[in-house]
C-alpha cells in the first residue's frame, strides 16, 4: 500500500468520505473512486454499476467494487440523474488500479442542484480527513 504522502488526490474535484470523487465536466459531472480507495482495495476484479437513467439520492449505493480482498459499495457523492456509464470497466476493471481519475471513471451525472458538488471535501480537506 502507499503512503498517504504518495496518494494522489487532484484538486480539480471534489471528494466524499466515503473516498468517491466528482468533478464538474461539460454540463455532468465525472463520478469515480479517489486513489486511497483502489490503493486499500488491491486488484480489482469486477465494477458493478447502474443504468443510464437511473436517479440516485446522496449517500445512496450506486454500485459496487469488487478486488480479490472485498466487495464495497459505491455511495452517491450527490442527488441526480445518471446520464453515462463507463463501458471500458465491464472488460477491463483493473483501469481502476492504474487510472482511477482518468479512464476508470465510473459514471456521469446530472445533479438534481450542482452547489451540492461545492459543499463536498475539497483536496486538502479530504486529505487531512484520511491521516486522522
Amino acid at each position: 500500500m502507499k503512503a498517504l504522502s504518495d496518494i494522489q488526490l487532484p484538486g480539480d474535484r471534489r471528494y466524499t468520505d466515503e473516498h468517491v470523487w466528482i468533478k464538474e465536466d461539460g454540463g455532468d459531472y465525472v463520478v469515480g473512486i479517489s486513489d486511497f480507495a483502489q490503493d486499500q482495495l488491491g486488484e480489482v476484479v469486477f465494477v458493478e454499476l447502474p443504468s443510464v437513467g437511473d436517479h440516485f439520492g446522496a449517500g445512496d449505493g450506486f454500485g459496487t467494487v469488487e478486488s480479490m480482498k472485498s466487495v464495497n459499495t459505491l455511495y452517491m457523492p450527490v442527488a441526480g440523474d445518471v446520464t453515462a456509464v463507463n463501458p471500458d470497466l465491464d472488460g477491463t476493471p483493473t483501469l481502476v488500479n492504474v487510472s482511477c481519475y482518468d479512464k476508470a471513471w465510473m459514471i456521469r451525472v446530472k445533479p438534481d442542484s450542482p452547489a451540492d458538488v461545492n459543499a463536498l471535501l475539497t483536496a486538502d480537506a479530504y486529505r487531512a480527513a484520511l491521516e486522522k
